[in-house]
């Protein structure tokens, strides 16, 4: 099920980027993702199965142009689906914001991650 996040599923997160090698930065705490979310709600995301949270994506919109931060899925969970129905929904959300251009950075470390978002199309 994906839902919007709240506040309560951050360490859920936290420890999925840590489990990644994430490292968590001064814009990663618990406070700054909070004032991400107040300013974005409704496009902050967690995909949870069974109560457990799997993975979550933060989007940020500027009034025009929306920005993908920190699309994780749980190791174990990888490979099934789950980003991508994380991203599509992400986008639908967009959209009916008016968004016309979505942005994200990766890191140059991760080079799975390139292939994985030429296959949804976003």
């Amino acid at each position: 099920m994906i839902r919007k996040y709240k506040e309560s599923d951050y360490e859920a997160l936290k420890e999925i980027w840590q489990t990644l090698g994430w490292p968590i930065s001064t814009s990663d705490t618990k406070e700054e993702i909070q004032k991400l979310v107040e300013k974005n709600p409704e496009i902050s995301l967690v995909y949870e199965i069974e109560g457990k949270v799997i993975g979550g994506v933060f989007g940020g919109y500027d009034g025009r142009r929306g920005l993908v931060h920190k699309l994780c899925i749980t190791p174990k969970h990888q490979g099934k689906g789950y980003g991508k129905a994380l991203m599509m929904a992400l986008e639908l959300i967009m959209k009916e914001l008016g968004v016309v251009k979505m942005s994200f950075w990766v890191k140059k470390d991760n080079l799975n991650v390139v292939e994985i978002l030429r296959k949804i199309r976003v």
